[in-house]
C-alpha cells in the first residue's frame, strides 16, 4: 500500500471547477423563478468550496453544518411564511455555525488547509506520525 502524499494547503480540481460552474448555473437558472431557492444554491455550494478547498474541515465538522443548515431552513420553511422572508435569518444563522467549524478546524493538530505553515507550523511532525501507525 503506497504512503500517502503529503499536500496541505489550498487545492483546487478539474471536479472542484465543474461542481462550481454547475451549482453557480444551477443558482443562476433557479434565482429568476424562486429567488430563496437560488441563493440556497448558491449558499451551499459555496460553502462546499470553503470547507473541501480552503480549510478542508473534517466530514464531522461538515456535517454538523449541514445538520445545523437543515435545522435552521425547516424551520423557517415549516413555522415561518416560507424561508424567502427569512433568507437574512437563516443565512446569519448559518455564517455563525460556519465560524464556529471553521474555528474548531483551525485549532487541530491535524489542521492542512490555507494558510496551515503558520496556523498549524506543526502539522509535518503530526502527519509522520500518524501516517506511520496508519501503513505499519
Amino acid at each position: 500500500m503506497p504512503e500517502p502524499e503529503f499536500r496541505p494547503g489550498f487545492r483546487f480540481s478539474t471536479l472542484d471547477a465543474l461542481i462550481l460552474i454547475v451549482g453557480a448555473l444551477g443558482s443562476w437558472l433557479t434565482w429568476s423563478r424562486i429567488p430563496w431557492m437560488g441563493f440556497t444554491i448558491a449558499f451551499v455550494v459555496g460553502h462546499f468550496f470553503l470547507f473541501c478547498n480552503v480549510f478542508r474541515l473534517s466530514r464531522g465538522l461538515e456535517m454538523i453544518w449541514a445538520v445545523a443548515f437543515i435545522v435552521v431552513m425547516l424551520k423557517f420553511y415549516l413555522y415561518s411564511d416560507g424561508p424567502g422572508r427569512s433568507l437574512m435569518t437563516i443565512a446569519l444563522w448559518s455564517l455563525t455555525t460556519t465560524v464556529f467549524v471553521v474555528f474548531l478546524e483551525l485549532r487541530k493538530p491535524s489542521y492542512h488547509g490555507t494558510g496551515w505553515s503558520r496556523i498549524n507550523p506543526n502539522l509535518r511532525r503530526w502527519w509522520d506520525a500518524t501516517t506511520a501507525r496508519q501503513v505499519d
